[in-house]
C-alpha cells in the first residue's frame, strides 16, 4: 500500500513540475504601465511593452466585469466607473497582464 501512495505522489510531483516548466515567466512578458493611478479624471493611459490592439477588462473587487473594451490607442475612458478599487486586465498578443487601478 505504501508503494502505491509513493507512486501516486511521484506522478503528481512530475505532472506539477511539467506544468510549471511549460509556462512563460510573467516578468519577461508582462510589462504594463498605467497612469495616472490613482485616477482622478475620466481617462487613463495604458502602455505595454508589446504593440497591437489590447482587450481591456476592468473588474470590481467582487470579480464582476465593470468595463470591457478593445483598444487601438493607449487611452481608456473610465467615466462610467465610480470611485473604488478595481483590477485591470489587459490581453495583448496572447499575453494576459493585470494591474490594480484606483479611481478617486
Amino acid at each position: 500500500m505504501k508503494h502505491i501512495y509513493l507512486c501516486l505522489f511521484m506522478v503528481c510531483i512530475s505532472l506539477s513540475a511539467n506544468a510549471f516548466h511549460n509556462t512563460t515567466p510573467k516578468s519577461e512578458t508582462s510589462k504594463i504601465k498605467l497612469y495616472p493611478n490613482p485616477a482622478y479624471g475620466n481617462e487613463i493611459y495604458i502602455t505595454t511593452s508589446a504593440t497591437g490592439n489590447k482587450i481591456v477588462t476592468v473588474y470590481d473587487i467582487f470579480g464582476g466585469v465593470q468595463l470591457k473594451k478593445q483598444l487601438t490607442t493607449n487611452t481608456l475612458d473610465i467615466s462610467r466607473l465610480s470611485a473604488g478599487t478595481y483590477i485591470l486586465e489587459v490581453i495583448q498578443n496572447n499575453t494576459t497582464m493585470t494591474h490594480k487601478l484606483v479611481v478617486k
